[in-house]
C-alpha cells in the first residue's frame, strides 16, 4: 500500500526551513536600522495585499518567507530599531529568541508540576535568581512564605494582586458571594491604565477606585493617600488595595514606596508595587534606591520583556504570601488531580494566574541570564541610563526646550516652549520622517514628548543623531511659524 500524504513538514524540511528563518531574522536585525521606524502604511493597506480566501492546497515554505518580506515587513513598526524611542523598550536578544524557539519546539503546557516538572522548577529557580539580582526581600523567595511566577504582563500581575487583596479583605468570602460595593482601592493619577481595568474585572467598580493626587514630580502624595483611606473608613468602606508605581508610564515618576507601605500596614491594606519597566534598573546597586521600602509590599512585579533583553511576554510577579494568592485563584476539578499535587510538595503555577494553561517562558529568561550574566545586564542598563542623561543635558542647554519632569533613569520628558500646537507638529514631523519614533503624554495638562532609551542596540550615536533631527525640525518649526 502506498504511503499516504501526511501534510506534515518532514524533519529534514523543518531543519532546512528552520535555518532559513534564523538566517532571515539575522538579516533583519542587521538591516533594521535602514527601515522607517514607524510603519508608513495606511489603515487597511496590509489586508488589501492578502488573498481573500485561504489556499486549498499547501504552499511551499519559500513562498511564505518571501511574503513576510514583501507583505508583512512594510506593516511593521520596528521596535528593535536603535532609533525606536517610543512608549517603552521592548528589547529582545539572540539568547531570548533561541530560548523562545526551544520552548515552542518542546511545546510544553506547564499548568501543573506534573505536566512538565522542569518547566515549573526552572521557573521557581530563575525567579529566585532574579529576586537576588534585584535585592528583593527574602520573603519573596520560593524558600520563604512567598515566591515568584511569570505572568504574561504587568496588567495580569496587577489583577492577580488585586484579587488576592479583595479576598484577604473579605475573609475569602467575595469569591463565593460576589462584591457588595464596600471595597475601595487606591493608586495615583499617574498610574497605568491597567489598574483601572483590573478594578473593573475584579468587580470592585470604577467608582471605588481613588486616584490620589501627585506632587510636583508626579509621584503619589502619601498624605493624600492616608486622608483618602481615612475618609472611606469613616463612611463604612473597606480599603483593600493600593498600587504604588516605580516608574510611571508617562514620566517615570517613582512613588515613595516606604511611606506608602507604612500607611498600608497601619490600615491592613494590600500594597502592590508596579515596577514594570524600571524594576530592571535595580540590578545595578546605584539604582536600587528606586525600591526603597519594598520590604513592606505584599506583591511586586517588573517586566523582563521591557528592558531585560527578553522577548514579550515575560512579567516577573512576586508575592510575600503565596498562600493568599493560591487560595484566591485555585480551582481543582477532578481531571487535574494528581499524586504530586496532593502531596503538597510541588508548586502548580496554574493557581498563581488567571488562565489554566501556561507556556514555558522560564527557558528564554534562563538563557538571557546565563548568556549576559549579571555584569552584562548591568553594563547595558547603565549605558541606556547614561545616553538618556546625555539627552536630558542637551535639552536643558537648548533655550527652545524644557524638561517637563525629572529624568531619573532612561526616560526624558521634554517639550518645545512654543506650546501644545508646536509640540504636536514637531512630534508628527519627527515620526513621519521615519528616522526616529517618539510618543507623547500630557503632564500638568501640557503636551509633552517622551524619549525612552532602552533598545538592545541603542548607543550614544543614535541619541546624538536623534537630537540633531529634533533641533533641525525645531528650527524648521520656528521658520514656518508652526504651520504643519
Amino acid at each position: 500500500m502506498a504511503d499516504e500524504k501526511t501534510y506534515h513538514m518532514a524533519p529534514k524540511e523543518f531543519q532546512r526551513y528552520g535555518k532559513a528563518v534564523i538566517d532571515w531574522i539575522s538579516s533583519y536585525q542587521a538591516r533594521v536600522e535602514s527601515f522607517p521606524v514607524l510603519s508608513q502604511v495606511e489603515p487597511g493597506q496590509i489586508r488589501s495585499t492578502l488573498p481573500p480566501d485561504p489556499p486549498k492546497s499547501g504552499e511551499p515554505f519559500e513562498a511564505l518567507l518571501a511574503d513576510v518580506e514583501k507583505l508583512i515587513l512594510p506593516g511593521i513598526t520596528h521596535w528593535q530599531s536603535p532609533n525606536f524611542f517610543a512608549f517603552f523598550p521592548g528589547n529582545v536578544s539572540g539568547p531570548s529568541i533561541l530560548g523562545e524557539l526551544l520552548s515552542a519546539g518542546l511545546g510544553v503546557q506547564g499548568m501543573l508540576w506534573a505536566t512538565s516538572p522542569a518547566a515549573t522548577e526552572l521557573e521557581s529557580h530563575v525567579l529566585d535568581w532574579l529576586a537576588s539580582m534585584l535585592g528583593l526581600p527574602a520573603h519573596f523567595l520560593s524558600s520563604g512564605s512567598g515566591g515568584g511566577v511569570i505572568q504574561d504582563t504587568a496588567s495580569s500581575a496587577s489583577l492577580c494582586a488585586l484579587l488576592a487583596a479583595r479576598e484577604r479583605a473579605t475573609g475569602y468570602e467575595t469569591n463565593r458571594r460576589g462584591c457588595d460595593g464596600s471595597l475601595t482601592a487606591y493608586t495615583s493619577t499617574q498610574a497605568h491604565s491597567s489598574v483601572l481595568k483590573a478594578i473593573k474585572i475584579a468587580g470592585i467598580g470604577e467608582d471605588n477606585l481613588r486616584l490620589v493626587e501627585v506632587d510636583e514630580n508626579f509621584a503619589l502624595r502619601p498624605q493624600a493617600l492616608a486622608e483618602s483611606i481615612e475618609r472611606d473608613k469613616q463612611v463604612g468602606k473597606t480599603p483593600c488595595f493600593v498600587c504604588a508605581t516605580v516608574g510611571t508610564t508617562s514620566s517615570e515618576a517613582i512613588d515613595p514606596v516606604a511611606e506608602i507601605g507604612r500607611i498600608c500596614r497601619e490600615h491592613g491594606v494590600w500594597l502592590h508595587v508596579d515596577a514594570a519597566m524600571c524594576g530592571v534598573a535595580a540590578m545595578c546597586p546605584e539604582f536600587r534606591y528606586i525600591q526603597r521600602g519594598i520590604e513592606l509590599a505584599d506583591s511586586y512585579c517588573f517586566n523582563a520583556h521591557k528592558w531585560m533583553f527578553t522577548n514579550f511576554d515575560c512579567d516577573c510577579f512576586y508575592v510575600a504570601d503565596r498562600a493568599a494568592l493560591i487560595r484566591t485563584l485555585s480551582v481543582s476539578p477532578e481531571y487535574l488531580r494528581n499524586r504530586a499535587t496532593e502531596s503538597g510538595a510541588v508548586i502548580d503555577y496554574r493557581d498563581w494566574q488567571i488562565p489554566l494553561g501556561r507556556r514555558f517562558r522560564a527557558l528564554k529568561l534562563w538563557f538571557v541570564i546565563r548568556h549576559y550574566g549579571v555584569e552584562g545586564l548591568q553594563y547595558h542598563i547603565r549605558r541606556h541610563v547614561e545616553v538618556a542623561q546625555d539627552l536630558a543635558a542637551r535639552v536643558q542647554k537648548d533655550e527652545r526646550f524644557e524638561l517637563a519632569a525629572p529624568a531619573p533613569l532612561n526616560l526624558v520628558c521634554f517639550r518645545h516652549r512654543g506650546g501644545d500646537s508646536a509640540n504636536e507638529i514637531l512630534l508628527d514631523r519627527l515620526n513621519r520622517s521615519g528616522k526616529i519614533y517618539l510618543t507623547h503624554t500630557k503632564l500638568a495638562g501640557q503636551f509633552t514628548l517622551r524619549f525612552c532609551a532602552g533598545q538592545t542596540h541603542t548607543e550614544l550615536r543614535h541619541v546624538e543623531r536623534a537630537w540633531r533631527l529634533i533641533q533641525h525640525e525645531a528650527s524648521a518649526l520656528g521658520n514656518s511659524a508652526v504651520s504643519p
